[in-house]
């Protein structure tokens, strides 16, 4: 059998259309089914909160169930692990966060490369820390902490809820930045510390912001800074710490990605639905409840967050010379 000329043109041109086709119908088909949402944290904290609230209006958008996993462990590796092992189709997401770009220097062995193997899909909050202290800490203000952490070098003592924790890795950065020396008292997550805090037993801690409201109202712990570049709206007399550190920023983000490889048509799916959710008044105020300000944007933006916060956590873990427990 002999072809033409002009019929071998328009089967390559047919072949070249093929992959811009595939791309459609998978962006006109799914969801197809559920999509199983996997958060590294467990139910209640505010990696599994963000993931509920846009798991909710995925599926109030794209007609499918958005089914929440919580696998905690190991700062959230153990998930992101399991995500990077799925299909890459779509139908297993995972909750991105701050941990997963201090995990990539944290840890000497991992599994997994996290900026090779998970695609960026949307980010989708970000929420300071505060930094607050025990009454028992004779200052009234940051400059003042200042003044005292360095005429006592090495004898407050800066709670955390775990080494290379978003907690820990805030106070190393603003150890390496205001050039003070605070002893690190890793705990097992955030309880532990904030008992041993409230009765004094440790004086400094970075924690996010939403939780600290109530013993601040009440002056069972002392607010000096929120940890990022502006003042929250939710404790709008309590100075961002970079007015007295200049460039210091230490918030918590949060997203979601994808394993390599997931059709581009389903990721510009779920970020124009992501995108279209965070411009939405209802949640707006959710995530303003928690403290947090949206980040829309592209799959591109979120990948160029990642790497940027990748590179800049990685220095102040070496700084620190922290290491996984």
């Amino acid at each position: 059998m002999t072809f033409s000329r002009r019929r071998i043109l328009r089967i390559a041109a047919g072949a070249a259309m093929l992959p811009a086709a595939l791309r459609i119908a998978h962006a006109q088909t799914y969801p197809a089914r559920p999509v199983h949402l996997i958060s590294g944290f467990p139910p209640g904290g505010p990696n599994d909160l963000v993931a509920r609230l846009m798991g909710q209006r995925l599926a109030q958008r794209l007609g499918q169930q958005f089914i929440v996993e919580n696998r905690p462990g190991a700062a959230s590796n153990i998930a992101t692990e399991a995500v990077v092992r799925a299909a890459p189709d779509g139908y297993t997401l995972l909750m991105v966060a701050t941990p997963n770009a201090i995990n990539a220097t944290l840890y000497e062995k991992l599994n997994y490369n996290f900026i090779r193997d998970i695609a960026p899909v949307a980010a989708v909050m970000r929420v300071p820390n505060l930094m607050v202290v025990h009454p028992s800490v004779p200052v009234e203000t940051l400059p003042q902490f200042i003044a005292y952490a360095k005429a006592h070098p090495g004898k407050l003592t800066m709670a955390s809820p775990g080494n290379g924790s978003s907690g820990h890795i805030s106070g190393e950065l603003f150890k390496m930045m205001a050039g003070v020396d605070l002893l690190h008292v890793p705990y097992r997550g955030g309880a532990p510390a904030m008992t041993d805090l409230i009765a004094g037993r440790v004086q400094v801690f970075f924690t996010p912001l939403p939780t600290m409201a109530p013993y601040i109202s009440a002056g069972t712990l002392r607010a000096l800074a929120v940890t990022d570049t502006r003042r929250s709206a939710l404790l709008p007399d309590i100075p961002a710490l970079n007015e007295f550190v200049p460039g210091y920023e230490a918030s918590t983000w949060f997203g979601i990605g994808a394993p390599s490889g997931t059709p581009a048509a389903i990721i510009e799916t779920l970020n124009r639905e992501i995108n279209a959710g965070l411009a939405d008044a209802t949640i707006m105020e959710r995530l303003a409840e928690q403290g947090g300000t949206a980040l829309p944007g592209s799959p591109a933006e979120f990948a160029a967050l990642i790497a940027g916060e990748t590179e800049r956590w990685a220095k102040v873990v070496r700084f620190a010379g922290a290491r996984a427990d």
